[in-house]
């Protein structure tokens, strides 16, 4: 073969390897591409399968057999406002389920056998998120109660005990203060607001506004939203499914089962003292929070019930 023929095969050969392996790099961008946009367009269909829908304000909405009067144009956009919120938010939706299973069981018969209605125990929940809390204004435990009311109604409150962390005790100065309020000021709606303006305060926004219910009054915004608030965490909490929660009973939380020993003496060492029971410090606290030190002073022997775990 003579040299320019052999130049123009050898030059020919290039071209066409050349060619297909251009052709076969376009081909696997152009696969790249399309996998690409079927990804992004099956993420887009995915993400519209989820919708926020407005809610429905339901009939017959009430607060401890009170009429929630929603005929009103504010009424019923502060309780919109609330069920929006509270739905959406689902994390604490969640969380507040759970928790209400372990604790309304000892909130429930303490309302029950002070005559307090039922849906008293959602105030525990906006108060606190049912949590041992303290607030910027220092009111502590699940009632959100100030030192100097807890005192008032006949709670031990110091460094070394603080009652307003024992549930029970603390569900009870609740209730005082609600019959108290609603002698004073006649309905429920009113005594539970009042328990986040004060007696004082709601009597005089009444006088001074010349109304005689809450839902009359103008109030701040804290206390304007307080009893929608507890409304609407009382129908989503009531109606979990229609308002989109979905969990099974094992997805809730628990009470753990405890027996009460008796003590009237200091306790020098509460992780000794655990020990003794078969169990340690940390757990002796959780199912004591109002124990506040790592000791037990008692120097006037009064009688404390501790909780240990069975």
């Amino acid at each position: 073969m003579n040299k320019p023929l052999k130049f123009l095969v050898i030059l020919s050969i290039v071209l066409v390897s050349g060619a297909l392996i251009n052709a076969k790099k376009n081909t696997k961008t152009e696969n790249k591409e399309t996998v690409k946009t079927d990804t992004i367009a099956n993420h887009k269909c995915k993400s519209l399968s989820y919708e926020i829908k407005a809610l429905k304000i339901p009939d017959g909405i009430n607060f401890a057999g009170e009429h929630v009067p929603v005929e009103q144009n504010d009424v019923k956009e502060r309780l919109d406002r609330e069920l929006l919120v509270n739905t959406y938010w689902q994390s604490n939706g969640l969380l507040m389920f759970k928790r209400a299973n372990k604790y309304f069981p000892i909130i429930e018969p303490i309302l029950a056998k002070n005559g307090i209605p039922d849906d008293f125990k959602y105030l525990a929940v906006i108060e606190s998120g049912l949590q041992n809390v303290t607030s910027p204004a220092r009111a502590t435990g699940f009632w959100q109660i100030l030192k100097g009311t807890g005192k008032e109604y006949g709670l031990e409150i110091n460094t070394n005990v603080d009652e307003r962390y024992h549930l029970e005790k603390a569900t009870q100065v609740a209730c005082d203060y609600f019959k108290k309020s609603k002698k004073r000021l006649g309905t429920w709606t009113l005594a539970a607001a009042a328990y986040n303006a004060g007696n004082y305060g709601i009597s005089k926004r009444l006088k001074a506004q010349k109304v005689d219910n809450y839902y009359d009054l103008l109030l701040g915004q804290e206390t304007s939203r307080y009893i929608l608030r507890i409304v609407a965490t009382k129908e989503i909490m009531k109606h979990p499914k229609k308002y989109g929660f979905v969990f099974d009973q094992e997805d809730l939380y628990n009470l753990e089962a405890t027996a009460t020993v008796e003590v009237d003496t200091v306790i020098t060492n509460i992780a000794a003292f655990a020990q003794k029971f078969g169990t340690n410090y940390k757990t002796l606290k959780i199912h004591n929070p109002w124990l506040r030190e790592k000791n037990l002073n008692n120097a006037s022997r009064k009688k404390y019930y501790i909780k240990l775990p069975q």
